[in-house]
């Protein structure tokens, strides 16, 4: 965006004028090691297969397998992947600020019919030289994953973006759950649900298991697609989930669903038309 030949306006203009500092120019960005890269690859397996593993009890295990580090370095690998112990206590996934709460308004259980709740979280994806972040919507009812976006940062845009993908189909959900993640609870992210009119529902204090359901979509992701390929750069990675969650959606049948797959249930059963009243477990205050 920059020319440094531009016949009028010198190099400081235009970084001015971009909103840039200089010195951000000519910044060159450090490549991650392997040997880290190989780290954080085991970490997230090791979070996969216990994800009430925190940075002390993951040093543990890492150790057990011949690879000492300290808890500092695991916390913060950790933290750059968007991993957190799941735990019944406050403070599960790193909140941003907001102006305003909402209450956890699901209730697995309760679910009837498809666009009744939609969900929404964040997840690590490995690549040999790198790593990028996967976001998905996903219909609770059908397990329909509606819409997904992959980015290199842990940004509020391509969760946006995610949105408004699921929702351009026309359809929206009564109730859109997440977790208090800095991405979802900031103002423009809020602001574009209320403007459809949909309810807001955050998991909060003693509610670790309501986004249970895209945990179990994460899983089914590594185990099935992403380990089997170990992408090499992003436009693989992006290719080759196209092409999974296409057969996860409408070719792998579930046997919750009764045998059917995902997308039939999604478009074969009647939306849920009448907004649900809060129960008692959805009128707990998230703290």
């Amino acid at each position: 965006m920059v020319d440094h030949d531009h016949p009028e306006l010198t190099v400081s203009r235009q970084c001015e004028l971009l909103g840039l500092s200089r010195s951000t120019l000519y910044y060159k960005p450090v490549p991650i090691n392997e040997s880290t890269l190989r780290i954080m690859a085991r970490i997230d397996a090791l979070y996969l297969e216990d994800p009430t593993t925190g940075s002390r009890r993951m040093v543990q295990y890492l150790d057990r397998e011949g690879i000492p580090i300290s808890r500092d370095r695991v916390r913060n690998l950790m933290r750059r992947m968007g991993l957190r112990a799941i735990y019944q206590r406050p403070r599960t996934t790193v909140p941003g600020s907001p102006s305003e709460r909402f209450p956890c308004l699901v209730d697995l259980q309760q679910l009837k019919a498809p666009d009744e709740v939609w969900a929404t979280d964040i997840t690590y994806i490995p690549l040999r030289k790198g790593f990028l972040y996967l976001v998905a919507v996903v219909d609770l009812f059908s397990r329909h994953v509606l819409s997904w976006k992959l980015s290199n940062s842990l940004d509020t845009e391509f969760c946006l973006e995610a949105l408004e993908m699921a929702l351009a189909s026309g359809r929206k959900p009564q109730i859109f759950h997440s977790d208090q993640g800095c991405q979802f609870t900031s103002g423009g992210f809020v602001a574009r649900l209320k403007a459809e009119d949909i309810k807001i529902s955050w998991s909060g204090r003693g509610r670790c298991f309501d986004n249970i359901l895209v945990e179990r979509l994460w899983r089914t992701v590594k185990y099935e697609e992403v380990y089997l390929r170990a992408y090499g750069d992003g436009w693989e990675a992006e290719i080759s989930l196209a092409r999974f969650f296409w057969r996860y959606g409408h070719v792998r049948p579930h046997s919750s669903l009764g045998g059917k797959t995902p997308h039939e249930v999604y478009t074969e059963t009647k939306p849920c038309s009448s907004r649900p009243e809060l129960t008692m477990s959805g009128a707990e205050s998230v703290q």
